[in-house]
């Protein structure tokens, strides 16, 4: 049987590492923030082995949130991609040691050049930090590795402290769940941050009928579209008056009389709720829930309203996005 309270040691250990972070949020992590808010290049994060994975996830998070950055190998730098760096751009630097010979090598071109230099080490007196524009303290009491010899509570630190630098960053920057959707189009997060445009029934594939259509074309305009509703405009400048759907339709006919003598105006809700082309799929599918409805307009900009398309429940589910 595996050792349980090994890897109860190892998650306390590593929690334990993050945690002790928290203590040393102070005006250096401030200054890095204020670095990289304000930089005019690139972000370019680097570190070998490890350390050098830990920075490709920072680099990731930072790229996915609006800042653009990259990782630098910093043995390839010394191999020619030092060229990369610019004035510009600031330098992100983690080594727990500080004194990764590859990674100081590539200083000398970092000060020669002018880039902000922000180091992440746990050793704050190290080559590396004293050499920094800023030093972050990501330092750790114990390695989780029973030998206290493998990188894992101090690379764990070192991601986390990345996370709350991207975090805050994406904060401070005002970065918006739109933003985020026009980086991700793809995945299944892609999905969910589609925007009901691309989604919606448009053009021929709309159902639409004018306020003075019979409800006899009413009823086969809905049955051919397949939609279960059908948008009600304005015979003259198409302006969205209402809807017809398969409840209004059955609501009528309780009533009793003869609902094919009757014409769209007469059957129609008014009012109906709408949504902008750009609006989130995922928020769509929230007011359709909370509305309890199957089926939204989705209008176009401006006033008086005029229909863009029509999004259907269907057309969510379909891709699997929720």
């Amino acid at each position: 049987m595996a050792d349980r309270s090994l890897a109860r040691k190892v998650l306390e250990t590593e929690a334990a590492a993050i945690l002790a972070l928290l203590n040393r949020l102070d005006g250096r992590f401030d200054c890095a923030v204020n670095l990289l808010r304000h930089c005019k290049g690139r972000v370019i994060v680097t570190g070998m082995g490890k350390s050098g994975i830990i920075c490709q996830k920072i680099a990731a998070t930072l790229t996915s949130t609006g800042t653009a950055a990259f990782f630098l190998h910093p043995a390839e730098a010394m191999h020619g991609d030092l060229g990369v760096i610019q004035a510009e751009d600031v330098v992100v630097a983690l080594s727990y040691s500080g004194e990764t010979g590859e990674l100081l090598g590539v200083l000398e071109a970092i000060r020669r050049l002018g880039a902000k230099l922000i180091a992440m080490t746990g050793r704050p007196a190290s080559t590396l930090a004293q050499a920094a524009d800023v030093a972050l303290d990501c330092s750790v009491a114990e390695e989780a590795c029973p030998m206290n010899l493998v990188p894992t509570a101090s690379t764990t630190a070192a991601l986390a402290l990345g996370d709350a630098l991207a975090m805050t960053l994406l904060v401070e920057k005002g970065f918006q769940v739109e933003d985020f959707a026009n980086l991700h189009p793809g995945g299944k997060l892609g999905k969910r941050l589609m925007r009901v445009e691309a989604l919606m029934h448009a053009g021929t594939q709309c159902p639409i009928v004018r306020a003075d259509t019979k409800m006899r074309d009413v009823i086969y305009e809905m049955s051919s579209k397949g939609l279960g509703v059908t948008c009600v405009i304005d015979g003259d400048d198409e302006t969205l008056l209402g809807i017809i759907t398969d409840g209004d339709l059955r609501r009528r006919m309780e009533r009793g009389g003869e609902i094919l003598d009757l014409r769209a105006g007469e059957v129609m809700t008014r009012h109906p709720v709408s949504v902008s082309r750009a609006t989130l799929a995922a928020e769509a599918l929230n007011i359709m829930e909370q509305r309890k409805i199957t089926s939204i307009v989705v209008a176009e900009d401006g006033e008086p309203k005029r229909i863009a398309g029509v999004l259907h429940l269907h057309d969510l589910w379909r891709m699997e996005m929720f």
